[in-house]
């Protein structure tokens, strides 16, 4: 393994885990960068220690995407923030909708989230750099056209990994020359295909021949890795299940990139690349962390497609409600159902996706926090109904 320099996900470490002998720290590594100048100038060499390999196990196996893969550079993109000066990578899942990390558009627990509003998508950033923005930017209705697993990830553990999934619908569909098709594999069929060569992954990288998208060859899926047992791992993860221990290379910038399986079909996306596990050893005194022995990066992590294969397909569908008069009414029907406790004031915000992924738990649907005309069909027939 290379010399890492390990930080935080977005600058929040995990708690304290007491073990024998030890005191281990997990934390997520993150893969979104800070970019100085932001998107416009990302050509410009980075300057000495802002570059760092974040997360690359053995020797570097990071390449320019091979010829047999350029369709492919078609379908990804970096999603970026001006305001916030981040960079991740995003990938096309239908001609205006793209997939990426959670922690990219709302960073984390306790951290103040940025506006959706300002986040743009450029497609083959380094040829064609075809922009879009959030779908509803300009009326202030961005929020409605973004599904997440969590809006406020949990740093702590367990660690919501499993949750820092999202998809955005854009302002105009810039994704014309195609678009990933995702498969929610097992994840032990995973593991097997990794075995087999079949495991990939495609990115921007802000370390690696900056701003053009990267191969990094086929990796390994597991469940252990470097002598952590799974049990040990999986205490520290919400969803874990759903978690993808991957050693595909990744650097600044891979947050929300696909993990790509090669199938009789072409490839498929089975996961997201989110950040880094690692754990800390340290001496402990009275209970106190006295000095930090050693941090190992144990293994990069992604969120499965069985994660959000379903709530996918469902927000590919969905009908998201334009204007004040409706969302208002949709907060009065949740408020009188007992889901909904905020004003009835027609703008969407975290308690209006609280209350809609409430209702929709009890109600047994993909949990996709939309305002849709379909929710709305469902609460105007009372509870229990079907609007079908």
């Amino acid at each position: 393994m290379q010399s890492l320099r390990p930080r935080p996900w977005l600058g929040r470490s995990c708690a304290w885990r007491a073990m024998p002998g030890i005191v281990v720290a997990c934390l997520i590594a993150p893969t979104a960068v800070s970019a100085e100048a932001g998107p416009y100038l990302l050509t410009t060499p980075a300057s000495g220690s802002a570059v760092q390999q974040i997360a690359v196990f053995g020797t570097d196996d990071r390449v320019i995407l091979p010829s047999k893969f350029q369709p492919m550079r078609e379908m990804i993109g970096v999603l970026f923030n001006i305001r916030q000066r981040t960079v991740c990578s995003a990938f096309c899942v239908g001609p205006s909708t793209i997939g990426t990390a959670a922690h990219c558009l709302f960073k984390t627990s306790g951290e103040k989230p940025p506006r959706l509003a300002d986040f743009w998508f450029a497609r083959n950033y380094d040829e064609q750099r075809d922009y879009a923005r959030v779908a509803g930017y300009e009326t202030g209705a961005a929020g409605q056209n973004v599904m997440a697993g969590s809006t406020t990830l949990s740093t702590t553990p367990p660690i919501d990994a499993t949750r820092d999934w999202a998809f955005v619908r854009l302002s105009r569909s810039v994704c014309t020359k195609g678009s990933f098709e995702v498969e929610a594999a097992p994840v032990e069929q995973v593991i097997r295909e990794a075995a087999n060569g079949r495991i990939y992954q495609i990115s921007y990288h802000r370390d690696f021949k900056q701003w053009k998208p990267a191969y990094s060859k086929p990796c390994r899926v597991d469940r252990g890795f470097a002598n952590v047992a799974w049990p040990t791992i999986a205490a520290d993860f919400n969803g874990p299940e759903n978690l993808l221990l991957h050693t595909c290379d990744t650097g600044g910038a891979s947050s929300g990139s696909p993990l790509l399986m090669d199938t009789p079909q072409g490839p498929r996306v089975i996961g997201i690349n989110v950040g880094t596990y690692v754990q800390s050893k340290t001496m402990l005194q009275n209970e106190r962390i006295q000095e930090r022995i050693s941090t190992d990066a144990i293994a990069n992590t992604g969120v499965a497609a069985t994660a959000f294969a379903r709530q996918l397909a469902a927000f590919k569908t969905a009908h998201i409600l334009v204007g004040v008069s409706h969302l208002r009414e949709l907060q009065d029907r949740l408020q009188k159902a007992g889901y909904y406790s905020g004003p009835t004031d027609g703008t969407f915000g975290p308690a209006l996706r609280q209350a809609i992924e409430t209702y929709e738990a009890v109600q047994k649907l993909p949990m996709t926090g939309l305002a849709s005309e379909d929710l709305l069909a469902r609460l105007r027939l009372g509870p229990g109904s079907s609007s079908r």
